[in-house]
């Protein structure tokens, strides 16, 4: 009787996680399709160009995976924290360090071959940024101090450093604008359209994202150290009594956390900018932890929620542009889709109650 019940459950979960987020995503289009209609909009119209904004052509399709690379990045960065029961709210900051290194490394550094220069500079940002993460870690792992308060100053801290920097130290001469002299092309990464007929500023920091996620994954579930690190998330005090070390895997957490942020920063400056420009992240590691979220801290969730969030920037522009729905109405549309995609536990719960299956929070 027993195994019986325990493959009802395996069967009813795998329904459940294909079944949740096709019911999310279908009310969140109903929503979205009501708040157009009732604003004077028709929503077919608008979806359909949504839709063709984000995969209409190889052009399109390019520029929503340029769009959703930096996302994977710092998805993962948080994520990976998460794992180990730490709240990384500092992505942004560790973005914003790692980035500088990466243009510095890029500009300075001369007469280097490829393989080496670019490297070397993508190296750089993961180390200032893993380093820059590692410092809110030491403190929570020393002292206990959180390490949401110490990440969110941490981040004003990067604020004013990269501000300093790239105004007054490594600004481009003659001054004029606050950015960094270009990165020399021994240090960028491989755009598309060097390769094929795409017009697509998109790069080979796609494919470095996807390789990140497997090795996240690699870490955390094929290796002792992955293992622990989950460990000291679930329960740090039962752990601790097994003799695994708390506080050497919060500060590992972090520190890797930094360098996956690292790699956001370093993907923008390397890929698309090939220079340190001032104010160039719209906010990427703040998003990253609405892409961790929504992608159950998993790198495969974290890939797919990346890319959901780089075809509603994407499409959403275009269809900004073709339908003239004003710019607020399209950031509703796209805030209506997250919200209920994001909305896992709460269809998850109802499913469960009418499975007749009690609902445990530690299960979603």
């Amino acid at each position: 009787m027993k195994p019986r019940m325990k493959n009802k459950e395996v069967i009813f979960k795998r329904f459940s996680d294909i079944l949740i987020p096709f019911i999310a995503i279908l009310a969140s289009l109903l929503l979205a399709a009501l708040v157009l209609w009732l604003v004077g909009y028709d929503p077919v119209k608008a979806f359909s160009s949504l839709a063709k904004g984000a995969f209409g052509d190889s052009r399109k399709i390019a520029n929503t995976l340029l769009e959703a690379t930096p996302l994977i990045f710092t998805g993962l960065a948080v994520a990976f924290a998460f794992r180990c029961g730490l709240f990384n709210i500092g992505v942004e900051g560790q973005l914003l360090v790692a980035s500088v290194a990466a243009a510095y490394m890029g500009f300075k550094f001369t007469n280097l071959p490829m393989i080496i220069h670019l490297p070397l500079s993508i190296l750089a940002a993961m180390l200032v940024g893993g380093l820059w993460a590692s410092i809110p870690g030491v403190l929570k792992a020393k002292l206990g101090v959180h390490e949401v308060i110490n990440t969110i100053m941490m981040n004003y801290i990067a604020y004013a450093l990269v501000a300093y920097l790239g105004t007054k130290v490594l600004i481009e001469p003659p001054g004029a604008i606050p950015q960094t002299p270009e990165i020399l092309p021994s240090s960028h990464l491989v755009q598309i359209r060097e390769f094929f007929n795409i017009n697509s500023r998109l790069n080979i920091g796609f494919l470095l994202a996807l390789l990140a996620g497997f090795l996240v994954y690699y870490i955390l579930w094929r290796t002792v150290l992955g293992y622990e690190i989950r460990a000291v998330g679930l329960n740090p005090h039962a752990a601790e009594y097994s003799g695994i070390s708390v506080t050497r895997n919060i500060i590992m957490a972090m520190i890797i956390s930094g360098m996956l942020a690292g790699l956001a920063g370093a993907e923008r400056v390397l890929g698309l900018h090939f220079r340190y420009i001032q104010g160039f992240s719209p906010g990427y590691g703040f998003i990253g932890i609405a892409v961790a979220l929504l992608g159950r801290n998993t790198p495969l969730g974290v890939i797919m929620a990346a890319l959901l969030f780089g075809a509603l920037d994407s499409g959403g522009a275009y269809m900004a542009r073709v339908t003239k729905i004003p710019n607020e109405i399209v950031g509703i549309v796209q805030a209506v889709i997250i919200f209920f995609v994001a909305s896992d536990y709460a269809f998850r719960k109802r499913l469960e109650l009418l499975n007749g299956r009690k609902v445990v929070k530690g299960d979603v």
